[in-house]
């Protein structure tokens, strides 16, 4: 790998978060208005909450990395995407088309998604015309203000054809991987900011320390990258429910997107070495073998992953095939299916994030429903975030919150333009893939660290 893609683009840890001193300008404009997650959307009388409770027995979480919403569902009918932005100098900068095989760098710290946000107090009030200012490593011309060209993004446009796309997803924190993976277990990360020094977890020891962030929204005391709160696994095992997680092994650099690793008790615990499986391919195995859990997250490799370090252009095709796995197995008639993207990658977007606590939200992320009780060819835009699919799984098995992440968040199980639990489970039609499991399977394992930047 090229010293420019490993090299990290660490914030000097004095340097505050605010951008006070930043010129306000006028927000881009957008044609959906935001939804507040403060205020519910409205439902049918005849809406059964708990509905999902007698359909939904398994939900499965693919996790991929680093897209803004413009950037990958650019121009998809009926969603809210520009083709162009502004950027500092209040210049329109049009939207290229750059492949998922062109690998470059680009900041998505905190301070980045401050400066992009571009507004005052940090991270508040954003016009989203600070991209240019972050900093970046290799690839075009203003390498924020692009999408991925539609041939590329095919399998996720005949997914969201076929089921819901939301338009109206957000981090549920401000910035990168490491940090987007404990909102995804845990609905928190412990107020932890950007990247461990190391190891994304407790293997580090005490040396591996991460920053964190305040109330004000400035860096506070640094804390081990090794956390001891509850997790929605720890739920799981205590309703007796099963859960497994499929990620990189921790001993390989491709091990950062394993985010029970830097669980204390997890990590050391039995769970490790029953719950948490390697390689991600065991999922076919486990599938064809009629073993899937009630919850199931399945993280990506480099090669696997969207993340524009990575270059590997396998990402659509990977998702597809796991889809196409579920959806041709005996379990579809009882699955929902999350496909998330963890945090916006430092690539241009347009929808300003709500303001909800220091830590959040984030950047508008894409997020994919899928199930036999999905609507078809559904664009909603309700208000969603990272905490959002913790939430329809603690609402599904009837467990408590968190966070305050997943206490404020949306269920996308009440959104009637998602799902509909009184149809008949429609069967799932097969969407293009280049390849089978098997290819996936017999690839020689890729450790490269995609997100140290």
């Amino acid at each position: 790998m090229e010293e420019s893609f490993v090299r990290p683009l660490r914030i000097v840890p004095a340097f505050v978060l605010s951008l006070a001193g930043c010129a306000v300008q006028q927000p881009v404009q957008h044609s959906i208005p935001v939804e507040s997650a403060h205020v519910p959307f409205v439902l049918p009388a005849s809406f059964d909450h708990h509905a999902a409770t007698g359909k939904i027995q398994h939900v499965v979480i693919i996790v991929q990395e680093n897209r803004s919403f413009d950037n990958l569902f650019h121009g998809y009918p009926g969603a809210d995407t520009v083709s162009s932005g502004l950027d500092s100098n209040n210049q329109v900068i049009r939207l290229q088309p750059v492949g998922l095989e062109d690998r470059y760098v680009l900041d998505h710290s905190a301070a980045a998604m401050f400066s992009a946000c571009n507004g005052t107090p940090p991270g508040q009030n954003c016009t989203m015309n600070g991209f240019n200012n972050d900093i970046s490593n290799g690839g075009p011309a203003n390498p924020q203000y692009v999408y991925v060209p539609h041939a590329e993004s095919k399998p996720y446009f005949a997914l969201a054809n076929q089921f819901v796309l939301a338009d109206r997803m957000f981090q549920s924190h401000l910035d990168e991987s490491f940090v987007s993976h404990q909102y995804l277990i845990a609905a928190q990360a412990d107020s932890a900011v950007d990247l461990p020094k190391a190891l994304w977890g407790c293997d580090g020891g005490s040396d591996d320390t991460v920053e964190t962030i305040t109330q004000n929204r400035t860096y506070g005391p640094q804390l081990q990258a090794c956390f001891d709160y509850m997790t929605l696994g720890d739920e799981l095992d205590h309703a007796r429910l099963t859960w497994r997680f499929y990620t990189s092994t921790i001993n390989s650099n491709g091990g950062e997107w394993s985010g029970y690793q830097a669980v204390r008790h997890i990590r050391y615990g039995p769970d490790w070495g029953t719950d948490v499986i390697t390689p991600q391919t065991q999922f076919f195995t486990d599938l064809a073998g009629g073993n899937l859990a009630n919850v199931t997250w399945i993280t990506p490799t480099c090669e696997t992953s969207d993340h524009v370090n990575c270059g590997g252009k396998l990402g659509p095709q990977w998702v597809s095939t796991l889809v196409n796995a579920i959806g041709e197995s005996q379990f579809w008639n009882t699955t929902a299916i999350f496909v998330m993207w963890d945090d916006w990658g430092g690539l241009y977007d347009h929808v300003p994030p709500p303001y909800e606590d220091y830590d959040g939200l984030g950047f508008r992320v894409p997020l994919l429903m899928i199930s036999p009780y999905a609507r078809q060819g559904s664009v909603t835009h309700v208000q969603y975030e990272t905490g959002s699919i913790l939430r329809f799984i603690e609402d599904r098995y009837g467990l408590s919150q968190l966070s305050a992440s997943d206490a404020r968040a949306n269920d996308p199980a009440n959104d009637p333009a998602a799902f509909d639990f009184a149809q008949s489970p429609r069967a799932y039609h097969r969407v293009h893939t280049l390849y089978a499991p098997q290819f996936f399977e017999s690839r020689p394992y890729d450790g490269r660290p995609p997100d140290d930047d």
